[in-house]
Order: C-alpha cells, then sequence, then structure tokens
C-alpha cells in the first residue's frame, strides 16, 4: 500500500476488479466495452499470456500458432475497444505479461498493437533494469537508456540511467553457467 494512504481511503472505492478465466473472458468484456456508461481511467490485464492456453487455441484455430492467432486478435480488439472510448472519455490499457528468456517472444506481436512497452528484468545483484522497447528507432543504430532501480525499505530507488551497450557486457558477468555454455 502506499504510504500516506489509509485502508478506509475514498480512492479504493473507485477500483473494480473483473476476473476473467481465459482468453474468451477477455473477449467477452473488450467485446461489449463500448456498452459502459461511463468508461474506466485505465483497464489493467495482468499477466496477459497466461490467459492464452496453446493446446487450446491451436484446435480452436486448427493452426500449430494458434496462440499466436489468439493473442493479436485479442490484442487487436483489446486496442480498438480502448482507442474508441477514448472518443467519449480517457481511458489507458496496461497489460502486463511474463516471459523467461533474454528476449520476450512474443515482443514482435505485442509491437502492433502496445504504443509503449517495457520489460523489467533483474540484474542479479539485487537491482531491476528497466528497458523502453518503444524509443528505439526502425534501423535499430539509436542506443536504448535503460533505468537501474532497486528496492530499498520498500521503496522504488533509481540507480541511474545506463546505455543498452553497458548492460550488455553486464549481462555476461551474471548470466548462468548454461547461457555461457549455450553460447560457445
Amino acid at each position: 500500500m502506499f504510504q500516506g494512504i489509509q485502508p478506509s481511503s475514498d480512492i479504493f472505492k473507485r477500483i473494480q476488479m473483473k476476473y476473467v478465466e481465459d482468453d474468451e473472458g477477455i473477449k467477452k468484456y473488450f467485446a461489449a466495452f463500448h456498452l459502459h456508461d461511463t468508461f474506466p481511467l485505465s483497464v489493467v490485464v495482468d499477466d496477459f499470456g497466461d490467459f492464452f492456453y496453446e493446446r487450446k487455441c491451436q484446435e480452436r484455430y486448427g493452426n500449430p500458432r494458434g496462440r499466436d492467432l489468439a493473442l493479436v486478435r485479442i490484442l487487436a480488439l483489446c486496442h480498438n475497444a480502448v482507442m474508441s472510448s477514448n472518443d467519449k472519455g480517457h481511458c489507458k490499457l496496461l497489460i502486463s505479461d511474463t516471459h523467461h528468456g533474454d528476449s520476450p517472444r512474443l515482443l514482435f506481436l505485442y509491437k502492433r498493437w502496445v504504443p509503449s512497452i517495457f520489460t523489467i528484468k533483474g540484474d542479479g545483484n539485487g537491482s531491476f533494469l528497466l528497458k523502453n522497447y518503444s524509443n528505439v528507432g526502425s534501423d535499430n543504430t539509436e542506443k536504448r537508456k535503460i533505468a537501474k532501480y532497486s528496492l530499498v525499505y520498500q521503496r522504488l530507488l533509481l540507480e541511474g540511467i545506463i546505455e543498452d551497450e553497458e548492460i550488455d557486457n553486464h549481462a555476461v558477468v551474471s548470466a548462468s553457467v548454461e547461457q555461457l555454455i549455450a553460447a560457445k
């Protein structure tokens, strides 16, 4: 909880939670989004990729890449619903997803439908690296700025802004033994 905000604060009365089971639940919510009398200021979909079950999506679309197809269709629906709601009000969409490995596998899909993409990755030394994938030119010659954060006394502390090149050198030091062996 934020420091200085009491659990009885009126702000918590303005938060509404919707729970969905799978991608169909997200689809139903955003398909009816235009029916709201007033639109929310923001919609947060946590662990977006976890709503898309590989086997179920492959069977539904009859395609080995069914999960990607389902994900793209729902991203397009979410994007269009929020954009059309902005004609009558102001609404933002925040999608979080978890991935394991060096680069988000579905980043190329998200880039089409999500205007701002950030990744957060631990550096192995207790700090976190916040990388913005939205501000890089299409020729990829522009160096990416990365914010380095740590948690101190339950608060986020900005340690500094560094360039992507500095992180690449550090990543080799903190890479696992399996990654180093695979690189050979």
